[in-house]
């Protein structure tokens, strides 16, 4: 899979585009500003009305963790212009300072009347030239460090530290970073994010501009650029059908007479066809002549002279700073040579390609066409297209070790290192280049040497946004190492453990985005420290990364001594108040949702108590692993089916509890021989370990989020006793008392990950007076005003009205009401029961219990559409969409002990046939991980969800729900659950799984389900 361009021969390092000495700043249209700290880039805004001769320069300051520019840079022939936004100033008498390199200068010190947000405006002269820097006084350092740049015409070394003490206002600061983006500004933010392998992070940028173009903002005029974006993100993300569906829409937004566009979609096709594993239909697409050529647009040849037709001209009289690439291409460069760079892109992406179907000697003429093509353009000195270099070295890497060439080999994948560790820093495009380098050495007999790099490379990854995505699929060699052997497997359980938890899963790597952003934005103590924590976190990055060199350098003089001895204190210093500030955040739920820190083996195993087993399961590449921890040891195998065999294997029993047939729901004979099948692929090798526990926590991976782990046999004996009685053909199969079901004898919590688990078992009970809030039965969406429902016309992926039209009957929620006690519960149905009025509801902490009896949209309408996991409602006033979406939920402050999803699939996808048509692999990831997630982002202690709809025959539900709630107090829910579950097994009408075994509790089902 290639996920995104990455570039060629070791030997031709010194002539790879990036490598060249710098370009004068006066002749580029971005710069990084500094050399550490926070991320900040100069970005060319030749457009600013400020900006009245061809000599005058302007750019724009954007910072990685902030939403929106936080500054201004300006050189002048002459005087300065007056800022535009003097208006909306109040300003103290401008200072004198110190600026180096200038011959005077001043600062000036003010308020922004709207926000309380304090700014500094920097004037500077040197010679017949004039320098200002303005901005949110918060980022002094980037401003400074700006001028100084401008001023010596080249990058100047410094750290940007985000001062949050002076940022006047912490809310209105926040406000700020959450503003409205610059569509130029989002752009460049989103190619970024791409280029670091931050996909998920990168396809927000991306789908704020879809949003906003299609909403008519002013600037937001690129639609075809900017949905080509969103589906190369999807597609590096694993959601093919919804890539399929955005690369549609894209091309019929697009211009063909343009011939960067049509480049572009062509290159970015042909890496959706690579991210599919069809090397094939990526070289068919490569293969097609572009539609501009078709279309009458221009010829190579004419393009090639400097021809300008009419809409090439209309693009050259745009601003200055677009950017149509992937990836930072200088927007100062003619259309020819980002045309050239786009046909380099495509070059490299064919050379992959044939590697792929084996044709290493066409492969690697065309790598080294794409090298000369990017040598071709101002001699290869495009700083921005560092990251194809690299990636072309990656690619010539595994040719030059097909060809039995070890050494030429290792030196391309250096080299690729050399690249990214210069250009992206602490991204993950490095760590993925250093997991490459690490399975190089693993298939050379370097296994010691492999596993160091990889364990480095795991332990880093957390900190990399979009790390998690981008390793995991070069992690197989290590976790083959690691498992190797029994013996040694125990003895790696640690690092075992560590790697497993890099593996997020799609819908996870999105959810954290979305949330993430969310917090940084949000105006209160928490989404401070959230930004504080980011900061400290780069800067130990940073600063590691320099102990490292400092520790390698060939002379240990006194100078390198004391250098080291700093940077180490640095270190000690800013990871005690990283250690703080994680502290403090350590109390806010939203924090601990979007924390992707590794837990530590030894941190589970101190949390687990007598009779508790933890079971992860990861699925990396073709391969399926397990690890089983109890408090005194850990055991890390290759379990016995692949994901593909789990995959059907979790079909197949499923079809027998719950399956859609032309509208209903069909439940049939249980597969019990595939249920006892998956249990030994699991748990085989832990069996008698298993068979001590009494509450097992279940963190399950791929098709096995869609099946309760319950219902799994756990003994051959009963199995055999049952499918010999049901030979008799007037025996009932449904009759299952005979079964040793591995819910009967142990309680079962889900788990979504262990940090997870570890932060809800460490969370104090709800503090709320009131028991039980029931939410349900929303109105009919047919009859809602029209003006209110269909006030916007509704899109390809909208859910038609239809769907609200079976909501759930009530009296779930009224016999939960009246069984579970206490004074001053509420059940809300029909039109109270809206998505706005529960958004405005200001008492919702005051409940311990919520239960939503409701249907859970956790797919699209189609598969081709996002799955954007939401309850749904009945609809409210203007704007009401009648879904509760994940983030909303997100947005709502709880203090509840146990949500209560007892919806349509909640915990798992659709149907399983819906998840297969989607191809959807990990299936049900946006239901478990987004609304759980939500929710306990929201102030919940646990979930409890149904993986599938609930039964209404025999009273199942009402007896399996009055066990659980009128248990007590005293009694944890899993036990609860467990007792009254073990119930309906022993009634021959309730024995099969669909009746008893629906249920799943997330979050730590050794806790109560209403706390005293």
């Amino acid at each position: 899979m290639i996920r995104f361009a990455l570039m060629t021969l070791a030997t031709a390092l010194a002539a790879i585009p990036g490598v060249a000495s710098a370009e004068s700043l006066s002749l580029a249209s971005s710069f990084r500003i500094g050399s550490g700290g926070v991320i900040c880039t100069a970005q060319s805004r030749n457009a600013d009305p400020r900006l009245r001769t061809m000599f005058d320069r302007g750019y724009a300051v954007v910072c990685r963790d902030a939403a929106s520019a936080v500054g201004r840079l300006f050189v002048f022939r002459g005087a300065a212009s007056e800022t535009s936004a003097m208006a909306e100033l109040d300003c103290q008498p401008s200072a004198s300072v110190e600026i180096p390199g200038a011959s005077e200068a001043q600062r000036r010190a003010c308020v922004i009347r709207a926000t309380g947000l304090t700014y500094a405006i920097y004037t500077a002269r040197k010679g017949r030239q004039t320098y200002v820097a303005e901005g949110l006084a918060g980022y002094d350092s980037a401003l400074r460090l700006g001028l100084v740049s401008l001023i010596a015409d080249k990058r100047v070394p410094g750290d940007v530290e985000v001062a949050v003490t002076d940022a006047g206002d912490a809310a209105a600061f926040a406000r700020v970073q959450a503003g409205n983006l610059d569509p130029d500004e989002a752009l460049a933010e989103g190619y970024g994010r791409n280029n670091e392998g931050a996909f998920a992070e990168s396809a927000e940028f991306f789908e704020t501009l879809v949003t906003r173009n299609r909403d008519g903002a002013a600037g937001f005029d690129r639609a075809s650029e900017y949905l080509a974006n969103q589906a190369l993100q999807q597609s590096n993300l694993g959601n093919r059908p919804q890539a399929d569906r955005l690369f549609r829409d894209a091309i019929a937004a697009a211009d063909f007479t343009d011939p960067l566009i049509a480049r572009l979609i062509r290159n970015f096709q042909a890496i959706h066809a690579l991210n599919r594993s069809d090397a094939q239909g990526a070289l068919t697409t490569l293969s097609k002549p572009l539609e501009a050529l078709r279309a009458g647009g221009m010829s190579g040849d004419r393009l090639s002279q400097g021809f300008i037709d009419e809409p090439l001209s209309q693009r050259l009289n745009r601003d200055d700073d677009e950017m149509v690439k992937l990836g930072g291409v200088s927007a100062q460069l003619s259309i020819p040579e980002r045309a050239a760079l786009l046909d380099a892109q495509a070059e490299y992406l064919r050379g992959a390609a044939l590697r792929l179907l084996g044709k290493r000697a066409e492969a690697r003429s065309a790598l080294q066409s794409s090298l000369s093509q990017l040598g071709g353009v101002r001699g290869g000195a495009v700083v921005s297209m560092n990251w194809l270099s690299a990636a072309t070295l990656s690619e010539l890497s595994l040719l030059e070790e097909a060809d039995g060439k070890a050494g030429a080999a290792r030196q391309a994948i250096d080299g690729a290192v050399a690249v990214y560790a210069r250009s992206y820093p602490g991204s993950a495009a490095l760590l993925a280049a250093r997991a490459r380098l690490a399975g190089l050495l693993a298939r050379s007999g370097d296994r010691e040497g492999a596993i160091a790099i990889f364990r480095d490379v795991v332990a880093k990854s957390s900190g990399a946004p979009g790390g998690g995505i981008v390793t995991q699929r070069l992690l197989r060699p290590y976790f083959d190492a690691l498992t190797a052997e029994p013996g040694e497997a125990a003895r790696n359980a640690a690092d075992y453990f560590a790697a497993s938890q890099t593996l997020l899963r799609p819908g996870v790597a999105q959810t954290q985005a979305v949330f993430a952003r969310e917090l940084s934005g949000g105006s209160g103590e928490a989404s401070t420290l959230f930004r504080q924590s980011v900061n400290l976190s780069r800067d130990i990055v940073r600063i590691d990364a320099a102990i490292a060199q400092l520790r390698a350098a060939e002379t240990q003089d006194e100078v390198t001594r004391a250098a080291l001895a700093s940077q180490t204190a640095r270190r000690e210093t800013l990871g005690n108040e990283q250690t703080a500030v994680l502290a403090r955040l350590a109390a806010f739920p939203k924090y601990r949702v979007v924390s992707n820190g590794l837990l530590k083996l030894a941190d589970l195993q101190s949390k687990l108590r007598p009779g508790e087993g933890y079971f992860k399961v990861s699925l990396v590449g073709s391969a399926a692993f397990g690890i089983f921890v109890t408090a005194n040891g850990a055991d890390a195998y290759r379990l016995g089916m692949s994901p593909e065999e789990l995959n059907v294997a979790v079909g197949q029993v499923r079809d027998t509890i719950s399956r859609n047939v032309n509208g209903q729901q069909e439940t049939s004979a249980f597969d019990a021989v595939t249920a006892r099948r998956l249990y030994l692929a699991l748990f085989g090798g832990v069996d008698d370990k298993l068979k001590a526990t009494t509450h097992l926590i279940f963190e399950p991976d791929g098709a096995l989020l869609q099946l309760p782990a319950n219902l799994l046999i756990a003994d051959q004996a009963g199995l055999d006793d049952y499918l010999k009685r049901i030979e008799d053909p007037d025996a009932d199969a449904f009759d299952m008392r005979d079964v040793a079901w591995l819910g009967k004898g142990r309680m079962v919590t889900t788990s979504v990950s262990p940090q997870s688990f570890v932060d809800v078992r460490a969370i104090a009970p709800s503090r709320a007076k009131r028991r039980y809030l029931g939410l349900g039965q929303n109105a009919p969406a047919l009859r809602v005003n029209a003006a209110m429902a269909g006030s916007a016309a509704p899109g390809a992926c909208d859910w038609p009205l239809q769907a609200w039209s079976n909501p759930i009957a009530p009296g779930e929620l009224r016999l939960a009401a009246s069984v579970i006690g206490g004074t001053g519960n509420e059940v809300i149905t029909g039109a109270a029961f809206s998505d706005d009025a529960l958004v405005a509801r200001a008492d919702l902490a005051d409940f311990r219990v919520l239960h939503f009896a409701t249907h859970g949209l956790v797919t699209g309408p189609r598969p081709e559409c996002p799955a954007r996991p939401a309850l749904m409602t009945s609809f409210g006033g203007a704007g009401s969409d009648g879904l509760l979406s994940f983030k909303e939920i997100f947005d709502l402050r709880l203090d509840a002990d146990t949500i209560i999803l007892s919806a349509c699939d909640t915990a798992g996808e659709a149907t399983v046939a819906a998840s297969r048509e989607a191809g959807i692999a990990t299936g049900g990831n946006f239901a478990l991980d987004g609304l759980v997630r939500a929710f306990v982002g929201a102030g919940a202690r646990a979930v409890v969800a149904s993986h599938w709809p609930v039964p209404d025959d025999f009273g199942a539900t009402q007896r399996l729900m009055t066990g659980v709630f009128s248990a007590g107090t005293a009694t944890s829910i899993g036990e609860a659950m467990r007792t009254s579950q073990q119930a309906l097994m022993g009634d021959a009408d309730t024995s099969h799984p669909y009746y008893w075994s629906g249920f799943a509790i997330i979050g730590d089902a050794a806790k109560p389900l209403i706390s005293e």
